[in-house]
């Protein structure tokens, strides 16, 4: 399996081993549009790899802070008694970039920047850039990804 995530479309596509699209997901890339440095709040382009999977088992909208869930379950009141928080729910596939230079290692590194593919609160807005660098989805969306790809698939994050 392999991901390809277009930023233009805001669009993931799943394709099995034969080149095949076996899945489509309307996605939430970066606000501040595409770039690799780090604090750039932008979405890393190239070559990438599902480095983890954190979440299995968790309920939907559970909610997740440095990849722990915290014990609240996201609602409407709780998004409302925070309203500037960035919601990672559900479940994270943590992202590793596969490119020296590009977007990995040094003031470039995907996952040091703890970029993720994650669940989002159902208020978000899908095929619309919104995020603050990471590739939001809808939560029954991530719970069926997060089940259908393995640990290492690879990611490719694109501008077409």
């Amino acid at each position: 399996m392999k991901l390809h995530i277009s930023v233009a479309r805001q669009l993931m596509r799943v394709v099995d081993d034969q080149g095949e699209i076996v899945r489509e997901y309307p996605v939430s890339t970066a606000s501040a549009g595409v770039g690799e440095i780090s604090g750039s709040y932008q979405t890393p382009r190239g070559q990438h790899k599902i480095r983890a999977k954190i979440g299995a088992g968790q309920p939907e909208n559970t909610v997740f802070v440095r990849r722990r869930p915290t014990g609240e379950i996201w609602s409407p009141d709780l998004g409302e008694a925070f309203p500037g928080r960035d919601w990672i729910l559900t479940r994270i596939l943590w992202l590793s970039g596969c490119e020296p230079g590009c977007n990995r290692l040094g003031c470039v590194d995907t996952m040091r920047r703890y970029i993720y593919i994650h669940g989002s609160p159902d208020s978000a807005e899908m095929g619309l850039p919104g995020s603050h660098g990471c590739v939001r989805m809808r939560n029954a969306d991530i719970i069926e990804l997060f089940d259908l790809v393995p640990t290492y698939s690879a990611v490719e994050i694109t501008e077409d």
